[in-house]
This record gives structure tokens, C-alpha cells and sequence, in this order.
């Protein structure tokens, strides 16, 4: 079962930055596809950006220009590093994989992590 697990998140007040890292716990000698998403209270799960194995991003609209998302594969890390904060970015973020690439195969991998709270004050 891939296990990730995320860190970086906290408070900050509006306009300031904050680093997201997600890494898996288990199947570490593989390769991951890599998504944020958030879920904000009250309201449903959005996708916020993610990068392929080959490095190819996509971001939501309401993030582009201001988040950038990166991966180490040495350190076999995902990063969302986040700028100009808005009081509307207040939610739980959330990694998650759904293909990895381990020992020349492909598979499917539907796992979660469990959340870093970012709270940006107005």
C-alpha cells in the first residue's frame, strides 16, 4: 500500500509564503505521478496542481502565477511552494498519487496523504 506524507503547512498572514513536501513512506525506489489538492471548510475537495514523472505541471487557475510545484527525485520529494498567500487559500492540502512507475512497470496507486493545514489571515 503507498503511504505519503505531507509537511510545511501552518500560518501565515496574507502575501506570505509557505513550502508544501510530500514523499512516500513505502515503494521509496519508485516513481510517482504527484497531485495537490485542497479542501477548504464547507466546501468540496479541489485540485490545485500536480507534475508527472516527467516533470510536465498543471496548475488550477486560481493558483497559477503564485504557486510553483516541483519535485527532488533524488530525494524522491514533491514540493508546492506557495506565494502571495490569499486569505481564500485556507485549507487542508492534500498529496496524492495515482500511477507509479516501479522496476520498468506501471501501476495504479489511489492513495491519500493525510493533510497539512495552511491557514492564511487576512
Amino acid at each position: 500500500q503507498v503511504q505519503l506524507e505531507e509537511s510545511g503547512g501552518g500560518s501565515v498572514q496574507a502575501g506570505g509564503s509557505l513550502r508544501l513536501s510530500c514523499a512516500p513512506s513505502t515503494y521509496i525506489y519508485c516513481k510517482f505521478d504527484m497531485s495537490w489538492y485542497r479542501q477548504a471548510p464547507g466546501k468540496e475537495r479541489e485540485f490545485v496542481s500536480s507534475i508527472d514523472m516527467d516533470g510536465t505541471t498543471t496548475y488550477a487557475d486560481s493558483v497559477k502565477g503564485r504557486f510553483t510545484i516541483s519535485r527532488d527525485n533524488a530525494k524522491k520529494t514533491v514540493y508546492m511552494q506557495m506565494n502571495s498567500l490569499k486569505p481564500e487559500d485556507t485549507a487542508m492540502y492534500y498529496c496524492k498519487t495515482d500511477r507509479r512507475l516501479c522496476g520498468g512497470g506501471y501501476f495504479l496507486s489511489d492513495a491519500w496523504g493525510q493533510g497539512t493545514l495552511v491557514t492564511v489571515s487576512s
